[in-house]
């Protein structure tokens, strides 16, 4: 699986290098260059919305089991750098913040939990944004093909959160340990205690009503960061646009992004959309392509640092364990 994700990083990374080529790197590059300041603009407000994220997945856990804000805002800019940058589907960086959150301390079923609900939060705001950037483009054109393709988001959509959520509720865990009985029959299996754990832990933030509001109230005022990137780019690139014309183009880019889910980074994916989705208001394929690269600065200014700190947790907890090893032997 590992040399399957290389490979599709890979690839993926040809096809977003083969689109500006096919484009003319030239025009491209002059299309960032154009932007100037507008990249420090969007570096900016990126930072801003990973810290916002990051306070919302504090918002989750219960009170008296809580990490401190600042551990959840840092572990945010490293789940959003992983995703960003490894070669790993976009929900692996899930799985380090996770993992580096239990290394600082937290029971590793409370964060895996917490990392569980903060997803179903993001992928529930995310459709609330994409629905409304999808009702602007509708209101922009009174065209029957956006009125079905609305109809497909929420026919399709729906019933994903609905079944990822009761997933994470009793009817789930029932199901899940089932599944497990099928596999390994009536034996007391190892995974049954930690599903169990996993579920008591789901259980207790979702007891959290107004933790869950809040975070997602922070997320869903997240989300706009991104369409305020687009008219900040397209205004500094020389395309000014309505506030509109940016929420349309980065909620159907999300929409592209969650489709290639399995292609590290959406490279390609995103280029290629953006692309299509542009031309619908104008913009040039060399505008699209740097908007794309632009977008991608702040995964380098926030992501680089935040692997690296990765490193240096990992690194502190292997000589931990090791010296523990070591004092085992001794004695």
């Amino acid at each position: 699986m590992g040399m399957i994700l290389k490979l599709a990083w890979f690839a993926s990374g040809c096809a977003a290098v083969g689109l500006i080529l096919w484009i003319g790197a030239g025009a491209v590059f002059g299309a960032v260059a154009a932007a100037g300041w507008g990249v420090a603009v969007v570096v900016v407000l990126r930072g801003v919305a990973v810290w916002a994220a990051g306070v919302g997945w504090f918002f989750l856990f219960p009170e008296g089991s809580r990490p401190t804000a600042w551990t959840c805002v840092l572990i945010r800019f490293l789940r959003e750098g992983a995703n960003a940058l490894l070669p790993i589907t976009q929900v692996g960086g899930e799985v380090i913040g996770a993992r580096v959150l239990t290394l600082r301390g937290a029971p590793a079923s409370l964060s895996a939990a917490s990392v569980i609900v903060d997803v179903l939060v993001q992928a529930v705001t995310q459709f609330l944004f994409a629905a409304v950037g999808l009702a602007a483009l509708a209101a922009m054109r009174d065209d029957d093909a956006v009125r079905r393709t609305i109809a497909m988001v929420i026919v399709i959509a729906v019933p994903a959160l609905g079944g990822f959520y009761l997933a994470q509720r009793p009817v789930g865990q029932r199901i899940v340990k089932a599944l497990l009985k099928r596999v390994v029959g009536e034996r007391e299996w190892l995974p049954f205690g930690a599903i169990d754990a996993l579920y008591a832990r789901l259980a207790a933030i979702y007891a959290n009503p107004r933790g869950v509001a809040v975070s997602v109230l922070i997320h869903s005022l997240v989300w706009p960061f991104g369409a305020l990137e687009v008219w900040a780019m397209l205004a500094f690139m020389g395309y000014p646009s309505g506030f509109s014309v940016a929420l349309v183009v980065e909620s159907l880019m999300h929409a592209i992004r969650g489709a290639a889910f399995a292609i590290p980074g959406a490279l390609g994916a995103q280029e290629g959309g953006l692309i299509v989705i542009c031309a619908i208001f104008g913009v040039p394929a060399e505008a699209a392509i740097a908007m794309s690269l632009i977008k991608r600065v702040p995964d380098l200014v926030y992501g680089v640092p935040s692997l690296i700190g990765w490193q240096v947790v990992e690194g502190r907890a292997l000589q931990a364990f090791l010296a523990g090893a070591e004092g085992g032997r001794g004695r």
